[in-house]
């Protein structure tokens, strides 16, 4: 009797066909549930981003987003709130990925494998599941008290950069344990050195993956209000920072980085916290901003990992 014909008859007997009915009830069932719960968190995503649109909507206007905060709800604005969250975006990312990127590589391709790098891992995994205010209360201290880098840009760019950092070297880790081990090892038995196949396969090949990484994690940190109230984030500053371009000669000027900041969450809590009703509308008109300005970033980064992926044939 071949192999197909005692399978196809194994199958038709009474115990194995009921086994696989079940199975397949149980598969239709998993479906089915997990598209009930997609579709019910779709449904309140929207619900509240609809609610959010109604309230705002109507508040948006070229006036919103050039004024400064006031004590007049009709003439305030956001422009101090947006210009600084860009700003600590900026600084954030600028110290954050070459950071969490030197680390991913040098602890997956370089780092021997002993108790002191498992030591590492276990402290990084943990690092990322601390609450963001105990990020904000160890910046406090190191940065503002014992760096005397005060209440400006360049310290909530770090305490962000804090709060991310674990976030992306995990991820860049995993993006790098999912390149084949064969691309290395022909890179390796053509010559090339340890750098230069990391710099010209394994970056390349794993870039996708690092991307989503870094898309995450500073789309978390755009809208984190807690660890920035408390390294001293105001609610109401009527000033752009320093411009960091001179007249003269170096031409270049770093001294924006220490002024005071404000962002758009703090901008928003100081609106909703307040009892007139016209603040909410508000405070309503910021959140569809702070929301768009997170889906242009993911737009942005999902652009450039399809890019990258655009690249790779396997």
């Amino acid at each position: 009797m071949s192999l197909e014909n005692a399978t196809a008859k194994s199958i038709s007997s009474g115990p194995d066909r009921r086994r696989l009915a079940r199975r397949k009830r149980v598969d239709v069932l998993v479906a089915r549930t997990g598209f009930v719960v997609t579709l019910t968190v779709l449904s309140v995503l929207l619900a509240l981003i609809g609610q959010l649109a109604v309230e705002g909507v109507g508040r948006l206007s070229w006036q919103f987003l050039t004024s400064y905060p006031s004590r007049l709800a009709a003439q305030a604005g956001i422009l101090s709130a947006w210009v600084g969250t860009i700003l600590v975006m900026l600084l954030t990312a600028l110290v954050a990925v070459p950071l969490g990127l030197g680390t991913a590589v040098y602890l997956e391709e370089y780092a021997p494998k002993n108790r002191l790098t498992t030591l590492i891992d276990i402290n990084i995994a943990n690092l990322a599941g601390v609450p963001s205010i105990v990020y904000g209360l160890t910046a406090l201290a190191l940065f503002v008290y014992e760096f005397r880098l005060g209440q400006s840009f360049l310290t909530a760019g770090l305490t962000l950069t804090l709060l991310v950092l674990p976030m992306i070297i995990i991820a860049a880790r995993e993006a790098l344990r999912a390149v084949p081990p064969q691309i290395r090892e022909a890179a390796s038995a053509l010559g090339a050195t340890k750098w230069q196949t990391v710099k010209h396969h394994v970056l390349p090949c794993s870039m996708g993956g690092i991307m989503t990484g870094l898309i995450l994690a500073l789309s978390r940190a755009v809208g984190e209000t807690a660890p920035l109230m408390t390294v001293g984030a105001l609610s109401f500053i009527a000033f752009l920072p320093q411009p960091p371009w001179l007249s003269d000669v170096p031409f270049i000027s770093f001294q924006w980085m220490l002024d005071p900041f404000t962002v758009m969450p703090i901008q928003m809590f100081n609106w909703v916290s307040r009892p007139q009703e016209d603040f909410h509308v508000n405070a309503a008109a910021a959140g569809l901003i702070l929301l768009l300005m997170t889906l242009a970033m993911n737009g942005l980064g999902i652009a450039v990992r399809a890019r990258f992926r655009k690249r790779i044939r396997w």
